[in-house]
Formats: C-alpha cells, sequence, structure tokens
C-alpha cells in the first residue's frame, strides 16, 4: 500500500463570524492511498486554533505518516492518538480503499438516496441585519431547526434575535439551538442561562471556555436549559479520562466532531459512555469539504439518528468539489443523479 497527502485551501462564500474571529478560508489536508488498483481518499479536517494537532509541524507529521505506510511500517490507532485530524483521515482511507465505491463507505438508505437526515441551519456572527437575513433565510428555505453563534454581539442584541424568532415561531415549530463557543465568562453564565431559557431553546453549546471543569460541573448542575459540550471533548483521548470528565460534568449533551476526536472509532466510543449516563448527543461537521462532509455524514446516518445534527456546512465554500450531498428544505439528502467531480485525486 502506498500513500501521499495533498493540502488544500477551501474558501468562504462570505466571511464566517465565530466567537474566535472571522474565517475567510479553511485548511484542509487529504491522505491518498493506493494499493494495486484501487484507491482510497480520507480528509484530515484540521481546524487551526482549534484542533488538538494545530502545531507547525502538522505538515510534517503528515508527511512522516505517509512515509511509514509506504515503507510498510505496521501502524497502531495508538501511534495518531496525538494527532486526531490525521487519525480521522487514515481511518477514512482505509474506509475508502476497502468499500466497492470509494465514496460509498458506510452503505445505507442514505447513500443509496432513499433516506435524509435532518439538519439545523446554521446562522455565523455577524451585525444584527446581517443574522436577521440569515435566519429569514433558513426559515424560509424550510429549516424548522436553526443554531445561532452568539457571544460577539451586545448580549441584549441577540437576546432580541432570538426573542424576534420566538414571537413567530413556537418551540413545536422551530427547534432553536445557540453555541457559544465559550464566551461567558463562569461568573455570568447562570444568568445568562436564565435569560435565554426564558425562550423556549433546545440546549446551548460550551456557554463557558473549556477547561474549566468544576465550573462547567456546577453550571450543568443548576442550569434551567440544557448544557452541549464541545470543545471541552477535544484533546481527551484515554477512556479513563473521559469517565471521569463525563462523570464530573454530567452535561445533558455531547457535541460529536470527528475530525477533531480521533475518528468515527473514537467518537463511537464517547457516543457509548454518554449513553451509558443518559446524555443526549449530535453530530457536526467541522468545516470540512463535501469529502469529509460525505463521509461524516454516511456514518451519523448508520448510527440510527433521528434527531437534528449539524452537517449542513458543504455550501459555504466557492472551491467546495461537486457531490451527490444537496440540502433540500432542512435536511442534508444524496442525489444519484449528482456525481462527484473536480477531485485533486483518485
Amino acid at each position: 500500500m502506498k500513500a501521499q497527502y495533498i493540502k488544500y485551501l477551501l474558501k468562504f462564500k462570505r466571511p464566517g463570524g465565530t466567537s474566535r474571529g472571522v474565517l475567510t478560508e479553511k485548511e484542509t489536508w487529504f491522505i491518498e492511498l493506493t494499493d494495486g488498483d484501487k484507491k482510497g481518499v480520507g480528509e484530515c479536517g484540521l481546524f487551526r486554533g482549534l484542533s488538538m494537532d494545530d502545531r507547525p509541524d502538522f505538515e510534517q507529521q503528515l508527511k512522516r505518516f505517509c512515509d511509514r505506510i509506504n515503507q510498510n511500517e505496521s501502524i497502531s490507532p495508538h501511534d495518531l492518538k496525538a494527532y486526531p485530524s490525521i487519525q480521522m483521515g487514515y481511518e477514512m482511507a482505509l474506509l475508502s480503499l476497502e468499500a466497492k465505491d470509494a465514496f460509498d463507505l458506510f452503505p445505507t438508505a442514505f447513500s443509496r438516496g432513499e433516506a435524509s437526515i435532518p439538519i439545523n441551519g446554521l446562522i455565523w456572527m455577524g451585525d444584527r441585519t446581517f443574522m436577521k437575513d440569515q435566519i429569514e433565510e433558513k426559515i424560509d428555505s424550510g429549516f424548522d431547526c436553526i443554531k445561532l453563534k452568539i457571544g460577539a454581539l451586545d448580549f441584549d442584541q441577540e437576546m432580541d434575535l432570538l426573542e424576534g424568532i420566538r414571537k413567530s415561531f413556537s418551540k413545536e415549530q422551530i427547534m432553536l439551538r445557540v453555541d457559544a463557543n465559550g464566551a461567558f465568562a463562569p461568573g455570568e453564565a447562570l444568568d445568562i442561562l436564565k435569560a435565554l431559557s426564558d425562550l423556549e431553546l433546545h440546549s446551548i453549546e460550551q456557554p463557558i471556555s473549556a477547561g474549566q471543569h468544576q465550573a462547567m460541573a456546577d453550571l450543568c448542575r443548576h442550569t434551567p436549559l440544557p448544557i452541549a459540550l464541545d470543545e471541552e471533548l477535544i484533546g481527551v483521548t484515554d477512556r479513563s479520562e473521559r469517565v471521569a470528565l463525563l462523570d464530573q460534568i454530567a452535561p445533558q449533551f455531547l457535541i460529536l466532531k470527528p475530525s477533531l476526536l480521533g475518528g468515527f472509532q473514537s467518537s463511537e466510543e464517547w457516543i457509548a459512555l454518554a449513553e451509558e449516563r443518559s446524555i443526549g448527543w449530535w453530530v457536526t461537521s467541522a468545516l470540512e469539504s463535501n469529502i469529509g462532509l460525505n463521509a461524516i455524514a454516511q456514518w451519523t446516518f448508520s448510527l440510527g439518528v433521528k434527531n437534528h445534527q449539524g452537517l449542513g456546512t458543504g455550501g459555504l465554500f466557492t472551491n467546495n468539489f461537486a457531490s451527490p450531498l444537496e440540502v433540500n428544505r432542512g435536511h442534508l439528502t444524496f442525489n444519484l443523479q449528482q456525481a462527484w467531480d473536480r477531485l485533486p485525486f483518485l
């Protein structure tokens, strides 16, 4: 088996605002495996500023890993624990290599175009008018679950936006999720959660920044609004550490981003631990190209999910790869009439 890697820069159609700043492009990497006349591809969805393996020597590490494959060295999953995005890309590439079709990694009714996945409509941070326009666009296009990035505007303005949705749509009509990306200080977070809970939100992701385990545990114990852990899970690779984290914090939900958590098997361990503790969960993409998004969506559907997932990011980029993935009336679908296109490999 032979391996090579390729770097690719995804360009945003319009800047994406988060509490960490404004994104105009997204760096990603691909591993291509070749075995005889078969080829497989996996995406290493490195997320600068967030991934555990965001480090200056990332490319050297990826090259060294491919060199090991080319030299027929044995690879252990433990070897990649410190590099979750490479671990994800390698796992995906192996699945692709072994599949009858390089892009049908988890054959199900979804990949056959017979079923869809409900997803939330993502609202990026920006000024009030920009966010309001996005909300109206998502609702008009059929989304019944909206997720807003909050924590950048004045909180009163953000409350006003949320109140505007709730005045027009009940919680039965529109599910509202918010993602704070750790924007609030522990001392103010509970009061903010109490104010948000009056709007009958579904949940809030990461109200305070990761690493403040006792403060987060206290919040989860007293919150009137379900809390979902996101960044809190990144870098927690050992099973014993994961058990300790969940037992201490006892969140209401987990957000699973396979590219940041070390792939599908690693994410499935989080799911098993969550379900043992009656903790809910859903899957979210992390700005991968359609290649990574396709694999994540197929895997997600194979888990038997019924709730809204965070998989609607494929249309954000000007230079994404044409694929069968389409968003239709708030659902991610697989259109078999649309072929893969513009791939720099395979």
